[in-house]
């Protein structure tokens, strides 16, 4: 878990600089599209829509934008897009595991880009099933650290709801659960007045490949290519690295 909660406070700092060049905006518009295309387009009937809409209004996505990728996805609106997921399993330099999940409207250029990131970044594509092993769908929910909010009053708020644990990511808490109670735990939250960045599924990894500094530098600027295509949506690595890693990093 140390590892992903390392990443985990990587990929949040990350956020703001993805933002900044609209990359970020644009997954967050096709997660909705999915979200309302799968569940339907009522947020209040579909919780994945609802955490989808939550999540890119905690980004400052434009409320307009919001609303045409519901419409879209729903097909209460013309011109929505036939996303499809696709899971891809590799390598990065050290021997760290990777999983690339993609969203796309071709197969094929979400492929060739995914290879050309590895390839070129000291990577390399895997089989299906040789990675995603090592690593368990839960939930994941993202608390901001407000004053008076300990670790302790989130676990206390929902331990009762499902959740497995909860995180110390440094600027935030991570509250971990299964996949399936991530609604419970999102709801529990709410009700005792908490507030929350994100709730989404993930994948967190069971085992961990510790990095000394240039290690680490290979492995994000590997995870920085993939995240540049359009195509991919989220990037999920079993890395581990230390504080002191990070900071001569930062």
């Amino acid at each position: 878990m140390s590892g992903h909660s390392k990443w985990a406070t990587t990929k949040h700092k990350k956020a703001a600089l993805d933002a900044k060049r609209g990359k970020l905006f644009a997954k967050l518009i096709k997660n909705i599209e999915v979200a309302a295309r799968t569940g339907g387009p009522d947020p209040d009937a579909n919780p994945t829509l609802f955490d989808a809409i939550f999540k890119a209004k905690k980004n400052s996505v434009p409320n307009d934008n919001i609303e045409r990728a519901r419409k879209r996805g729903g097909g209460l609106e013309a011109g929505g897009a036939d996303w499809q997921t696709i899971m891809y399993e590799g390598y990065a330099p050290g021997g760290v595991a990777v999983l690339i999940e993609c969203l796309t409207d071709n197969r094929n250029r979400a492929a060739s880009e995914v290879r050309v990131a590895l390839t070129r970044n000291g990577g390399s594509l895997a089989d299906p099933g040789s990675v995603s092993y090592m690593f368990n769908r839960k939930g994941v929910v993202i608390v901001p650290k407000t004053d008076g909010l300990d670790e302790d009053t989130v676990l206390m708020a929902v331990l009762d709801a499902g959740a497995e644990e909860v995180n110390d990511l440094g600027d935030t808490f991570e509250v971990v659960s299964e996949a399936g109670d991530l609604v419970p735990v999102r709801k529990a939250l709410q009700d005792a007045g908490i507030d929350y960045d994100s709730a989404e599924s993930s994948f967190l990894p069971t085992m961990s490949v510790p990095l000394d500094e240039e290690g680490a530098k290979k492995v994000f600027r590997l995870i920085d290519a993939l995240e540049d295509s359009d195509d991919v949506q989220n990037v999920f690595a079993n890395f581990d690295v230390s504080d002191e890693v990070l900071a001569a990093l930062d």
